[in-house]
């Protein structure tokens, strides 16, 4: 699998980028958000992290600027039924990764049903099966960041591990910190679950 490649552009196209490294030309197909960001153009030095993406009769490679987008590139393939790679780069394409997720949290399929190759239905298909899941991410990142206490991460978690969505089980262990401040991740767990029912 390659998982990243660092070499210099010998083609740019708006969602291809022909990658040299180490005399091998790599075939990269990119969304226009790392075309943007990257500012790609020939005989430019670019870092990628790449996605292998294996099928019968073709092996193609996709590219990204950050990791948030390789990682959302993979959950929409991974997680949503009837997306594959080319509908996951248009919405790379089409919205930022920030907005992308709170259309998700929020429920907004009418927004993403905005997106080039995204119509109304699949658009709710990807609200469907992801709004429990484009949070869990972040709230790691909040924690090792030091946004979160660890704590606080652990019982929303376990919340959703029972079941709950994100947006509620969040809600509910704030309103318990709220009330006890420096509670346990039991307290807040027991507590939240008292608030939810």
């Amino acid at each position: 699998m390659i998982a990243r490649l660092r070499g210099k552009v010998l083609e740019a196209y708006p969602n291809r980028l022909v990658v040299d490294v180490g005399g091998v030309g790599y075939e990269v197909h990119v969304p226009l958000s790392t075309f943007d960001r990257l500012h790609a153009a020939e005989g430019l030095e670019v870092d990628l992290r790449t996605h292998l993406h294996v099928r019968e009769t073709a092996h193609t490679l996709y590219g990204f600027a950050s990791e948030e987008e390789r990682d959302l590139f993979l959950l929409l393939i991974d997680r949503v039924s009837g997306i594959g790679p080319a509908i996951a780069m248009a919405i790379l394409s089409g919205m930022p990764v920030g907005r992308f997720k709170a259309c998700v949290a929020g429920g907004e399929s009418a927004e993403l049903s905005k997106i080039k190759g995204l119509g109304k239905k699949t658009a709710e298909r990807v609200v469907l099966e992801l709004k429990d899941k484009v949070g869990v991410a972040d709230t790691w990142q909040e924690v090792a960041s030091g946004q979160l206490a660890p704590a606080t991460a652990d019982a929303e978690m376990a919340l959703m591990a029972l079941g709950y969505k994100q947006v509620d089980a969040r809600k509910a262990v704030r309103k318990v910190l709220d009330a006890q401040p420096g509670a346990t991740t039991e307290e807040l767990i027991r507590g939240a679950l008292r608030s939810m029912q």
